[in-house]
């Protein structure tokens, strides 16, 4: 075929004209792509992740996993593994989307925490100050009758700092056994029906389950934070967190819920029976809800989340878009325990770990549970078996999403690929 001289100047022009505006594409979407070397990782080190993924999926423990590491900026592992639906043999995929329960939480405190960046409260304000119907609560002190705990007054008003930390006196209804977490359920306080301020309310009859500041108990507390947020926004929680995290990052697949146009990149879940096998569980994230669960809501994709690791490892902005100053990111992750504070239930008690704003943080590791190069790690995840890692020190963070609701696969894929991680750093 024959092309006139002026044509295929015009051709030539059109890529050059389009080349800055693709190289500038490239540069805001923060996160490219590098060899393992380039940013001193061992390439056959992050195989081993693919490996125990691929193991884990061959031998039942697992339907499919997407990992991913980026270091110094740049993602140098990005695999998916296994099936997004077995029975529809559907391929797990880099966009598949997965409910991340839990990992909602650290996106719930990041947009609670940009708010104490504009001066709208201290950490050691008493949440009342904000949320009226927490004026005065009441402390369980024994077991009473008819399922009424007998009550003293509490010895100071919850702190935000303890709503932050899970050291406020809340529960979740079922991480521990208390007359206080029966009438948890019977309140049925995470009603997805329901609101945030219903939430509240209800919380607000309810006494809490021990003094403010006496004890670590994993809790409601980011449900309330995500209220909290409601209050200070003056607007739903949902639009507070599009406009101040998922926009700003580009976290374009993570929301409360998956509208049809992506129902078909949802991962199903799956719980794990006594005998160990993966059996299907319903789904409640294809419509939206009422109740919009800072602590364990949201839907997201690996990247997405990747994104939002990125930016609390770069101080709080990523690709031009600042979300948190420096010093409130390391405030974050920064012990918020008293000394001596009892935990009440196991989700933090790794050894060596201790708690920020909404992050578990590896003080000092164990050697076992956390490798030695993971200091200053802080981490969650999530009860379907997603999380991450994020490692100021050591410049790196790890996602990694799978949907095995409560199995025992999950510890194992979060604990094996974080320490498979860092055994692949070269340079130290």
């Amino acid at each position: 075929m024959n092309h006139s001289p002026i044509r295929t100047l015009a051709a030539l022009l059109a890529v050059v004209v389009l080349l800055p505006v693709c190289a500038a594409e490239a540069q805001e979407d923060g996160l490219a792509r590098a060899a393992p070397a380039d940013v001193g990782l061992s390439e056959a080190g992050l195989a081993k992740i693919d490996a125990l993924m691929q193991t884990m999926v061959d031998e039942g423990e697992l339907v499919g996993a997407v990992t991913l590491v980026a270091r110094h900026g740049k993602i140098a592992h990005f695999s998916s593994v296994g099936k997004q639906d077995r029975d529809q043999d559907a391929p797990m995929s880099e966009d598949t989307i997965f409910r991340i329960y839990s990992m909602t939480k650290p996106v719930a405190g990041v947009a609670l925490m940009t708010f104490y960046d504009e001066g709208a409260f201290t950490l050691d304000d008493p949440v009342a100050k904000f949320i009226p119907e927490f004026k005065g609560l009441q402390v369980a002190a024994d077991d009473g009758p008819e399922g009424q705990p007998v009550v003293v007054d509490a010895d100071h008003e919850m702190t935000i700092r303890e709503l932050v930390s899970h050291t406020g006196g809340l529960t979740y209804g079922f991480f521990s056994r208390s007359q206080v977490d029966t009438l948890y359920q019977q309140a049925d306080i995470l009603n997805r029906d329901s609101t945030l301020k219903d939430m509240v309310v209800k919380l607000g009859a309810i006494p809490l389950r021990q003094q403010p500041g006496s004890a670590w108990h994993y809790s409601v507390a980011v449900d309330v934070q995500g209220y909290l947020v409601e209050v200070l926004a003056g607007k739903p929680f949902d639009e507070v967190l599009r406009e101040r995290i998922f926009e700003p990052l580009g976290m374009v697949d993570t929301a409360f819920w998956v509208p049809p146009e992506k129902a078909g990149r949802l991962a199903s879940l799956y719980r794990q029976t006594p005998a160990g096998e993966l059996v299907p569980m319903p789904s409640e994230y294809l419509t939206k809800p009422n109740f919009l669960s800072g602590g364990g809501g949201l839907v997201s994709t690996a990247l997405d989340y990747a994104r939002f690791c990125q930016m609390l490892l770069n101080g709080g902005e990523f690709a031009g878009a600042r979300i948190l100053k420096p010093e409130t990111v390391a405030l974050m992750h920064t012990n918020q325990l008293p000394d001596h504070i009892a935990f009440i239930s196991p989700r933090v008690a790794t050894p060596g770990n201790t708690f920020g704003i909404d992050f578990s943080i590896v003080e000092e590791p164990d050697g076992t549970t956390d490798h030695a190069l993971a200091k200053g790690e802080y981490w969650w995840y999530g009860i379907a078996g997603t999380w991450f890692g994020i490692n100021p020190v050591q410049d790196v963070f790890i996602v990694g999403m799978i949907q095995n609701f409560g199995g025992l696969g999950s510890g194992k894929a979060r604990v094996a690929s974080k320490r498979l991680l860092y055994e692949a750093i070269a340079d130290e």
